[in-house]
């Protein structure tokens, strides 16, 4: 977690999707631009946003799964 990142979770999936895109843009920038020294900073705070939207995604498909009757009856073999 970088620390100047703070919770997370209390976000919207719209706002946190909307500050993924906007730090992804300035990554991309910083990338063309410079300065090259925020990158490794920014890499850091965009995979807490990552981990964030995977974690969220992952328990929406839990979820779905639990509702859906697809899936039932069908053995894990992993």
């Amino acid at each position: 977690m970088h620390p100047l990142v703070g919770t997370l979770s209390d976000l919207s999936n719209e706002e946190l999707h909307k500050k993924y895109n906007e730090l992804t843009t300035k990554l991309n920038q910083a990338y063309r631009f410079g300065p090259t020294s925020v990158i490794p900073q920014m890499q850091m705070i965009l995979e807490n946003y990552r981990l964030e939207i995977d974690n969220r995604n992952q328990k929406l498909r839990e979820e779905m799964d639990k509702k859906s009757d697809k899936y039932k009856g069908v053995i894990d073999i992993q």
